[in-house]
This record gives C-alpha cells, sequence and structure tokens, in this order.
C-alpha cells in the first residue's frame, strides 16, 4: 500500500497536489515521475547558464589562442552529455519511484521539510556523492563507466558535460540509504542536482586559486584541475561534489603545485577514437573483459572486476596508491 500523505508531501512542493495513479510500479508512474524529473529538475533551468559559460570560455579561448578546446574532444563531449540526459531520464523517474516506496518503510517517519533536514541532508547528500565518486575510482568495473569523462586531453566546460552513459545504471543506488533514513526523495534529488550544477564551474583552466578560507572548504577549479590530472602525484584526488572537507579527512586531497602543471586526460589515452563517443563509452570495457579472460583463476577474475584500476595477477602493480609510494610522493 502506497501512503498518499507521503506521496503528497513530495509532490506538493512541485505544484502537483492532484492524486497520482494508484499503483507506483505502474507504467502511469513511470511517465508520472519522468514529467517530475523533467519539469522540475533544478539542471534543466540551469541549462542556459551552461550554454553562456561554455560561449564566454570558448571566445577567450579563441581571443587568447590559448587551446583550451579540441574539435574532436569537444565533440564527443557534447554527443556524450546529450546521451546521457536522455539515458538519465529514464533511470532519474526509476529512482524516484523507488525511493518514494523506500520512503514508506524508513526508519524516521517524520523527519519531513524541517529547516534542519535541510541542513542535515546538504552535509549527508555531499557525503555519499564523495562516496560514490571515489568508488568510481576505485573499483575498476566502476572505473569503465567513469573513465570517458576523464578521458579528455582538455579542460574546460564542455568536458563538464562529458558524462557516462553506463554509470547511471548503478548510480542512484547510493543514495538509496537516504529515503530509507527518512529523507523525503524531492530533497534528496533538489540537492543532488545543485550538487551537479555546482560541480560544473570547477571545469575550467581560467579561474586561477581562490582565497585560502573558500579553497579550504569548497571544490574549486584548483581543487578539480587535480582530479582530471593524470599525473602520478594528483591521480585519483579530490572526489569533492560541493565540500573538499571529504577529501581532507579520508586522505585523498592534493593540492594544485604551481611547479607541476596538470596534465589531462586517463593513464593510456585515447587519441585514435577521440571523436568516436561509442568508442570512448566501451574501450575500457573492452581492456577488463581482455583482463578477465586472461586470468588464471576465479579469484583474480573477480579482482580484476572490483580491485582499483592498474591491479594486474600479472604486475607490475599500476595502481595509483601504489604508483605514489614508488615515486616517494
Amino acid at each position: 500500500m502506497i501512503n498518499g500523505g507521503f506521496i503528497k508531501k513530495n509532490l506538493w512542493v512541485l505544484g502537483y497536489c492532484q492524486s497520482p495513479p494508484p499503483n507506483i510500479f505502474s507504467l502511469k508512474w513511470f511517465f508520472f515521475a519522468l514529467m517530475l524529473t523533467v519539469w522540475q529538475d533544478p539542471v534543466t533551468y540551469a541549462i542556459p547558464l551552461f550554454v553562456i559559460m561554455i560561449s564566454v570560455e570558448f571566445f577567450i579561448n579563441w581571443k587568447e589562442q590559448l587551446h583550451l578546446y579540441e574539435t574532436k574532444e569537444t565533440f564527443s563531449s557534447l554527443a556524450l552529455g546529450i546521451g546521457s540526459i536522455f539515458i538519465n531520464l529514464v533511470m532519474k523517474s526509476l529512482a524516484f519511484i523507488a525511493y518514494l516506496w523506500l520512503g514508506q518503510h524508513a526508519i524516521f517517519q517524520s523527519i519531513g521539510w524541517q529547516w534542519w533536514a535541510w541542513v542535515l541532508l546538504f552535509f549527508l547528500e555531499d557525503f555519499t556523492f564523495y562516496i560514490y565518486h571515489r568508488s568510481m575510482h576505485e573499483v575498476r568495473l566502476f572505473w569503465c563507466a567513469h573513465s570517458n569523462h576523464h578521458s579528455s586531453k582538455t579542460l574546460n566546460f564542455a568536458t563538464a558535460l562529458r558524462q557516462s552513459w553506463t554509470e547511471l545504471f548503478w548510480k542512484y543506488f547510493y543514495w538509496a540509504w537516504l529515503p530509507l533514513l527518512g529523507f523525503e526523495p524531492m530533497m534528496i534529488f533538489i540537492y543532488m542536482s545543485f550538487s551537479l550544477i555546482w560541480q560544473y564551474w570547477p571545469h575550467t583552466e581560467l579561474v586561477p586559486k581562490l582565497p585560502k578560507w573558500f579553497e579550504f572548504i569548497f571544490n574549486t577549479p584548483s581543487h578539480h584541475r587535480v582530479h582530471h590530472a593524470s599525473n602520478i602525484r594528483y591521480l585519483d584526488q579530490n572526489h569533492a561534489g560541493v565540500l573538499i572537507i571529504w577529501d581532507r579527512l579520508f586522505g585523498t586531497y592534493a593540492d594544485e603545485l604551481e611547479d607541476e602543471k596538470p596534465q589531462y586526460g586517463i593513464t593510456k589515452n585515447i587519441d585514435d577514437i577521440k571523436g568516436n563517443p561509442l568508442k570512448i563509452t566501451i574501450h575500457e570495457y573492452q581492456d577488463l573483459w581482455k583482463d578477465i579472460k586472461s586470468a588464471p583463476t576465479f579469484k583474480d577474475k573477480l579482482k580484476y572486476i572490483f580491485m582499483p584500476p592498474g591491479w594486474s595477477h600479472i604486475g607490475p602493480d599500476q595502481r595509483a596508491k601504489v604508483l605514489r609510494k614508488q615515486a616517494g610522493l
């Protein structure tokens, strides 16, 4: 049974107070959720801002001859971004329905929309993103999906749109503990959207380091340039969404050094397929499959799937932490 009051609490803030379809797992409910994810997502209304920021950056790049954009990489970034929009519409709609169902079985049923719930959820959602993002880098299977976002050798606002298609199939599982705890699903999605909007602007080389207090608390362009770098010092660091404090607390923070410029891309760059979005999407899966087939034992096959990228049953071990240790960093 679906609690109508709980449903309406999530829909009232959106202006949808009419009774939703009675069966939450029906096709009607799916299209109802789809409508909400399109018209009530803050990201939808941020798209004009994204376009303006790309245009301004592109103009500065052209005027100053900075070489921040590369034609094939930009095409792939835009194509991957457009494709991810359609996939995300489906997955987010399904997640919305699942979160509503989980909310019916929440541990705390009285959290509601109180001001303190918004404050607490801000930190919990941002911490969830940190865990999610870090796991995308530290589990080989997940890296296969996330690597296309890092495969561009240029960093610009178009790169921010270079979103994974396959990552979306498991993304929303990470946030499922929040409705189960008792937070309203629409509150969760609102924060997820604002986090995504915040994460757009750090994808640039035009913004220098900001005041120290700001850099200490928030994810900034300087921090994110480190995150997109393939230098051993910077590899798999700075997984922040909005707050950089999680990286500082859990040992994944690295500062951008003046004497070591970030080199963007992945450890094995894909220059030969950089203009092909489909090949960019699947190339890491192909490499993973080859490694799984080469593994002599079932245990090693599982390690290829779940260990960090760079692990090998025959060596050398090229995991980021191992490489940094060998380099004395």
